[in-house]
C-alpha cells in the first residue's frame, strides 16, 4: 500500500511545485522571444486625477483636475500615435467626477497591465516653495487591498490552463496566498521600476527637481489589480511650476517622459 501523508504534506507539495513552475515559466514577464507565450503588453490605463465636483488642488489662476485632464490627453494621442498595439483606457476624458473606486474599477475590468495616475502636488501654504515631481507606488503596509484586487484581476485568469499551470489555485488557499503574493511582489518591483524610469526622465531630460520615488497608502494605487504609479507633476501652488504645468511646453516635456519611460519599460516586460 503506498504511503500516505498528511494533508499538510500534501500543501507544502504544492506550493513547492507552483514556485517551480512560477520559476520555470518565468513569471515576472521575461519569458524567451521563442515562446509562443511570451507576455504582451497590452493596456495602460490613464486616470487623470480628481474632476468635476473635485477641483483637487489650486494655484494662484488654475486648478488640479484641468491640468492633470490636459496632460493625461496628451499622454493618450502620444501613446496611439507612437505605441502600435497598445489600447489606452482612460478613466475620465472630460470634467467630471469619478469615484476612487470606480477608476480602479475601470483599471480591473479592462485587465490593464500599468496604470498611471496624474497628479499635482501641492504643499500647505498659499504659496509654496516646494517644487518638482514625485513618483508614489503603492504602500506595501496597504497590501491586503491591493490582494483583493489581484484576486479579482490576476493575470493568471486570462491564462486558459491556469489551474493546471499553477498547480490548484481557485481550490486551496495556500496556494491561493502563494500565488496572489508572488504577483503582489511583482507589481511593487514592476511599479517601483517604471516610477524610476519616469523619474530619470524628469530628472535627466528636463532638468526638473524630483523628490524621488516613495511608497504610500494611495487608494487608488492600493486597488489596482496591476502595476500603478501616481505621477505628482508639479507643485501647482509654486508660481514657477504652476507656470510650468499650464504651459504647453511643460505638458509636452511631462508627456514627453512618461512616454518614453514607458516605451523603456515595454521593452524591459517583452525581453526586447
Amino acid at each position: 500500500m503506498p504511503a500516505t501523508f498528511p494533508k499538510k504534506y500534501s500543501v507544502i507539495t504544492t506550493v513547492v511545485s507552483l514556485l517551480c513552475t512560477l520559476l520555470a515559466a518565468n513569471c515576472f514577464g521575461q519569458q524567451s522571444t521563442a515562446s509562443p507565450n511570451r507576455f504582451k503588453f497590452k493596456t495602460v490605463i490613464i486616470d487623470a486625477g480628481h474632476g468635476g465636483k473635485d477641483p483637487g488642488s489650486h494655484g494662484s489662476y488654475s486648478k488640479e483636475k484641468n491640468i492633470s485632464l490636459s496632460i493625461a490627453k496628451k499622454l493618450r494621442d502620444a501613446i496611439n500615435d507612437e505605441m502600435s498595439g497598445i489600447k489606452v483606457v482612460m478613466t475620465r476624458s472630460t470634467d467630471v467626477f469619478i469615484e476612487l473606486h470606480k477608476r480602479t474599477d475601470i483599471a480591473n475590468d479592462n485587465h490593464g497591465n500599468l496604470f498611471i495616475s496624474i497628479h499635482c502636488n501641492s504643499s500647505p501654504q498659499r504659496k509654496g516653495s516646494s517644487r518638482g515631481t514625485l513618483l508614489l507606488v503603492y504602500g506595501f503596509h496597504r497590501s491586503q487591498e491591493q490582494r483583493e484586487a489581484l484576486r479579482e484581476n490576476a493575470s493568471i485568469f486570462i491564462e486558459k490552463d491556469y489551474k493546471e499551470k499553477y498547480n490548484g489555485y481557485g481550490d486551496n488557499a495556500a496556494v491561493n496566498t502563494i500565488v496572489l503574493n508572488t504577483f503582489q511582489q511583482k507589481y511593487r518591483k514592476q511599479s517601483i521600476q517604471f516610477g524610476d524610469l519616469i523619474d530619470n526622465q524628469f530628472r535627466k531630460t528636463n532638468g526638473r527637481h524630483s523628490l524621488g520615488v516613495k511608497e504610500q497608502g494611495v487608494l487608488v494605487l492600493a486597488q489596482s489589480g496591476m502595476p500603478a504609479v501616481l505621477v505628482e507633476t508639479g507643485f501647482i501652488n509654486n508660481p514657477s511650476d504652476e507656470e510650468y504645468l499650464n504651459s504647453a511646453s511643460g505638458q509636452n516635456e511631462i508627456v514627453r517622459s512618461i512616454l518614453t519611460a514607458l516605451k523603456q519599460y515595454r521593452n524591459n516586460l517583452e525581453g526586447n
